[in-house]
């Protein structure tokens, strides 16, 4: 996400396979040889300048990167892996036998890195060329002839776990319930027959013209990134594209509808949602949502955008000020078979200043006992440094714009003041220590250890407090970087209560090298490498990465540590922890109040209705999504349909839109809806206020 500033910056990753597998009919077509094919006039070659740069970023990456890393054989087997996954993550092109084939690269990773050996590479993404092409001309021969959907028979989804198919017969078969499933999902969108297979046609038309786009540079991406993510999830390789396509991203990033997007599998991605755009404004486009549809208009046709380039659909969606783009999402949470929502969006050019915080006072009743609790909104950590240089009066910053709201809230003589982080991602460490400032007097608020092992303590200096009253800091599972130094330090020094949800566990930070700098004598540009080199620390002495902040007070959550967050990366740096620092910790909290306040939390979730609610809702939606299995006879399928809408209806009260949309899919301003995340965080600063005063 952007919002993390260069520690989460997108990566275009290539994947060819279909994210949720879908299905087709009988069988036919002359069956391709089990053998590996051999070598073809159009096989994709390395250049000596990707061998190069193959040595030059083994070399950086062993040598600078934070964890300290050797090029062995344990690492050149999780390379392989990775690099398997990228090609055929689905297991539905390459044969078992294939897979076999190439066993023998499993433990020469290491050396080939080192000598700028890109054989294993080539050799493996030829042959998946190959298949394609084999599975391509099948595909063709399947969509001639409609697909009926009597027969009792199901197919799953989720194909990681599921092995390479061992025989032409058996890949041939679940290519069948492959395109049989997509097509089920078109009819039950009361597609009329001639349409979804004038779409399905053109899905892989598509697809095809997106294989034969790649290129060379775009097979060693994939390979070097396999190598990069295998130290961690933020370091990686950029091919000189896909940099220069990244810079122009970030410098056009405030038109449209404020998201920025990577290719990822059959679909584009949403990797960052701008605060202040209209995505951001409207609550319906989400991080890690896939689009897969583009229309024109209120009325224009829904251009189907599976398995195009990201560039492509940008220019889709990208369009005059004031016109509409609507959009076809698929959730990251949507259940097996769900299908995907439309939303509708006015493009328009982003304010700078509805990324800014805002502030709103709510009111909480607590034991019969009225409270005015004011809330500050921050969506991100934003500082005009340009301007801080310069040293311009009133230069664009959180701290200066929170410390003014909380002077404006003290006169309002609220009782109690909420920093809500909520999807926060980060952005400028500066403001998150001075923003600490404002509540804490002088004193130490984050750790940043090098790869080297040298700490450096970054501390406030100015020994005034701007708001010494209770306070809570509401945080979920989005909330990163700089969010979590925020609230761990305001953790640590109790001066306020944490609530809501784990936090992401994103405590590291990445830094650019141009590689041209390192190899100046190549004739073009080689890219970029985006490589991990300091880690953030508590002044507790803990770590933020991996684990994040855990709340004092933890509501019920849709987003699992197992599905989202950094520990839901295999290769994400461990958690660990450092000598702590020495401050002062606020008196005003102790384990005896927290625990009266987990206690008050609880009596609530057994007997507020809405809370009890909220809760079943997210166990019931969190056992559906296990289930990734749907049924591919036609009847069924709609009854499994119309139960994940049921869920998936359910789960939608877990957003954190305050404002209701209308059925144009624009915010309703008629009426607020509860934010019952915001009215618990209310309440819980409500009962410690209690609590104090007691």
């Amino acid at each position: 996400m952007k919002k993390y500033l260069v520690t989460l910056v997108p990566v275009l990753m290539l994947s060819f396979q279909p994210d949720s597998p879908s299905g087709a009919s009988t069988l036919s077509g002359t069956a391709p040889s089990m053998a590996p094919p051999s070598s073809a006039a159009d096989d994709l070659k390395p250049s000596i300048s990707q061998e190069k740069v193959e040595t030059l970023v083994a070399k950086l990456l062993t040598t600078y990167h934070y964890r300290k890393v050797r090029l062995n054989d344990s690492l050149s087997s999780v390379v392989w892996d990775n690099y398997l996954k990228e090609v055929d993550g689905n297991k539905t092109y390459l044969l078992a036998s294939d897979v076999a084939s190439f066993e023998k690269y499993r433990y020469q990773i290491d050396d080939a890195l080192i000598n700028g050996d890109l054989t294993a590479a080539y050799d493996l993404y030829n042959v998946f060329r190959q298949r394609y092409k084999e599975r391509s001309e099948f595909i063709k021969q399947q969509l001639t002839t409609p697909f009926t959907f009597t027969a009792d028979e199901s197919f799953n989804t989720d194909r990681e776990k599921s092995p390479w198919p061992k025989t032409v017969e058996e890949q041939n078969d679940l290519w069948r319930k492959i395109l049989k499933n997509q097509e089920l999902e078109l009819r039950l969108g009361n597609r009329p027959d001639s349409a979804v297979a004038a779409t399905m046609k053109q899905r892989y038309t598509n697809l095809d013209k997106a294989i034969n786009r790649i290129k060379s540079a775009d097979v060693f991406q994939i390979y070097m990134n396999s190598f990069a993510e295998a130290l961690d999830p933020h370091t990686n390789y950029f091919s000189p594209n896909n940099a220069d396509r990244f810079n122009q991203e970030m410098s056009q990033s405030l038109e449209g509808i404020g998201a920025m997007l990577q290719e990822d599998g059959d679909y584009i991605k949403i990797t960052s949602v701008l605060p202040g755009g209209p995505a951001f404004k409207s609550n319906l486009l989400k991080v890690n949502d896939k689009i897969a549809g583009v229309a024109q208009g209120d009325n224009g046709a829904m251009v189907n955008t599976m398995n195009w380039q990201v560039d492509e659909v940008v220019k889709l969606i990208k369009g005059p000020k004031g016109t509409v783009v609507r959009l076809q999402v698929m959730s990251p949470d949507a259940l097996a078979g769900a299908p995907p929502k439309e939303i509708r969006l006015v493009r328009e050019k982003i304010k700078l200043e509805e990324q800014r915080a805002k502030k709103e006072v709510i009111e909480v009743s607590d034991n019969g006992k009225p409270f005015k609790i004011g809330v500050i909104n921050i969506p991100m950590f934003y500082r005009d440094f340009e301007g801080a240089r310069k040293h311009e009066q009133g230069f664009s910053s959180t701290t200066s714009d929170v410390k003014k709201f909380i002077e404006e809230l003290k006169a309002d003589k609220v009782d109690g003041i909420v920093i809500d982080l909520r999807d926060n991602g980060g952005g400028s460490l500066t403001e998150a220590i001075d923003l600490t400032g404002l509540f804490i007097p002088k004193g130490p608020v984050v750790q940043v250890k090098e790869a080297t092992g040298e700490t450096e303590v970054y501390t406030d200096p100015d020994p005034s407090v701007t708001y010494d009253g209770p306070m809570a800091v509401l945080v979920n599972r989005f909330s990163a970087s700089a969010s979590e130094i925020f609230a761990a330090a305001i953790q640590d020094y109790k001066r306020g209560i944490i609530v809501g949800g784990q936090t992401f566990g994103k405590g590291t930070v990445q830094t650019l090298i141009d590689l041209n700098r390192w190899l100046p004598k190549e004739p073009e540009k080689v890219g970029q490498v985006k490589m991990t080199i300091q880690k953030f620390y508590r002044i507790n002495g803990s770590s933020t990465q991996h684990k994040g902040v855990t709340p004092d007070i933890e509501l019920p959550s849709a987003f699992s540590a197992e599905e989202y967050g950094e520990s839901s990366q295999k290769s994400a740096l461990p958690w660990d922890q450092i000598n702590s620092t020495r401050y002062e910790q606020s008196r005003g909290i102790d384990d005896k109040i927290l625990a009266r306040l987990r206690d008050r939390f609880d009596q609530r979730l057994k007997s507020d209705p809405e809370l009890k609610q909220l809760a079943q809702d997210l166990a019931d939606f969190k056992k559906a999504k296990e289930n990734t299995v749907v049924s591919l006879q036609e009847s069924k399928r709609r009854k499994e349909r119309e139960e994940a809408e049921r869920k998936r209806a359910a789960a939608n009260k877990v957003s954190q839109v305050s404002a209701p949309i209308d059925e144009t899919g624009s915010p309703a301003t008629s009426k607020k809806k509860k934010d019952l995340y915001l009215t618990e965080a209310g309440l819980v600063l409500a009962d410690y206020i209690l609590a104090v005063n007691k």
